[in-house]
């Protein structure tokens, strides 16, 4: 077992892990930014400048079988997944990828079969799992799914001979997502690079949360998109729970992005933008818990926390962002997303003292729901999950 930090090195060093993951390898005592990989000049210096990478290579295959590099930090597009793990699988060194996972079915197969035959530690980045907010409200859920506490204020109108239902006590889950197009890079509308839009390289994200917090299996899917901005899906499960998914692209960055929404056993539990947490319904367990923000720029403001504090925050950061003609400051007070502990928890796992963080079958079903409700939009009806 690794006793000592653990040397990561991170091939693929475009803006999304030059933004989370290796400056969070970087500050974190778990690792080491052992390698930083890549083929842009720019991107490799400011690895070794900033961040303080060891050693900087354009050779992903070197990078891999460098016996010094303990784990892989796969960053790089999904054209280039399955050569990077198929080689780190031969060198028995743990992955942690991106997701999604691959943008075909074929390909995810492809993956999820090596990497279950070599048993190495592997991890895909569905990150909201590793949020704090979110592992509570999947703690205390879960809990009154698995040994229900419902309150003795409880309205039981029939009382004995209230019918018997075996849909009673079944769980839903909601998830509704608010997010702005116009902040969207432009690879995003090449079919080339993303050929199946936001419903595959977003939806997985919500898909996973969704299978994670029913702890069921997707039976069948149904969705309707307008474009590729705005989306609906609905998941039926195998036991009869529902999850509903509603994913805009025309709206706005000054109201929280995400919120998520369980129900069952005459329960509440409620996850907004991953800084509050409400519940009611439950004994014993607080009505509303809150979670510490990310780069907050105005301690002194929204004192309270959770949403009510995010969107005093949130107000300020705009009115600066306007007067500075610079739209990247209205992002302070950000949520936690669970970015850092993803890798932390990883590594855990890799030294044998954590469970598994987000493997490759669950990534791989997150994918399946995805694809499914693309087949569903486009054909116009509901789709099976063994059709995909």
């Amino acid at each position: 077992m690794l006793q000592e930090p653990v040397n990561f090195a991170v091939i693929g060093c475009g803006a999304l892990a030059r933004g989370m993951h290796i400056p969070n390898i970087a500050k974190s005592p778990k690792t080491v930014l052992h390698t930083c990989c890549d083929l842009s000049d720019e991107a490799l210096k400011e690895c070794r400048d900033v961040h303080g990478a060891l050693n900087i290579s354009k050779d992903w295959r070197a990078t891999v079988m460098n016996p010094e590099v303990q784990a892989i930090c796969l960053a790089t597009t999904e054209k280039l997944r399955f050569p990077v793990i198929e080689l780190a699988v031969e060198y028995d060194k743990p992955i942690y990828v991106e997701k999604p996972l691959a943008t075909t079915l074929e390909e995810a197969y492809k993956i999820q079969r090596t990497v279950n035959a070599s048993k190495i530690p592997f991890c895909v980045g569905h990150n909201r799992r590793n949020s704090p907010a979110m592992i509570e409200a999947h703690r205390i859920f879960r809990g009154q799914m698995d040994k229900p506490q419902i309150c003795d204020w409880r309205w039981d109108r029939e009382g004995a001979t209230r019918p018997k239902r075996k849909d009673d006590g079944v769980a839903t889950f909601c998830c509704r997502i608010n997010d702005d197009w116009y902040s969207w890079k432009n690879w995003v509308f090449d079919k080339t690079q993303a050929p199946h839009g936001p419903m595959l390289f977003e939806m997985t994200h919500f898909t996973d949360i969704c299978n994670w917090f029913l702890a069921s299996e997707p039976k069948e899917v149904v969705a309707i998109e307008t474009g590729m901005l705005n989306h609906a899906i609905i998941v039926k499960y195998t036991g009869g729970e529902i999850a509903t998914l509603s994913l805009c692209g025309n709206g706005t960055f000054g109201y929280p992005k995400e919120l998520y929404e369980a129900m069952g056993n005459a329960s509440m539990v409620v996850c907004d933008h991953m800084c509050e947490v409400r519940t009611a319904g439950i004994k014993n367990v607080p009505s509303r818990i809150t979670f510490p923000f990310l780069k907050d720029r105005h301690p002194n403001i929204g004192t309270q926390g959770g949403i009510a504090g995010w969107l005093e925050k949130k107000a300020v950061a705009c009115h600066e962002s306007l007067d500075a003609n610079d739209p990247m400051l209205q992002f302070a007070a950000e949520p936690d997303k669970g970015h850092a502990h993803a890798i932390n928890r990883f590594v855990d796992e890799i030294k044998g003292c954590g469970g598994v963080v987000c493997g490759v079958d669950d990534a791989v079903m997150a994918t399946r729901v995805a694809f499914a409700a693309i087949k569903s939009a486009k054909e116009g009806r509901i789709v099976r999950m063994e059709e995909v």
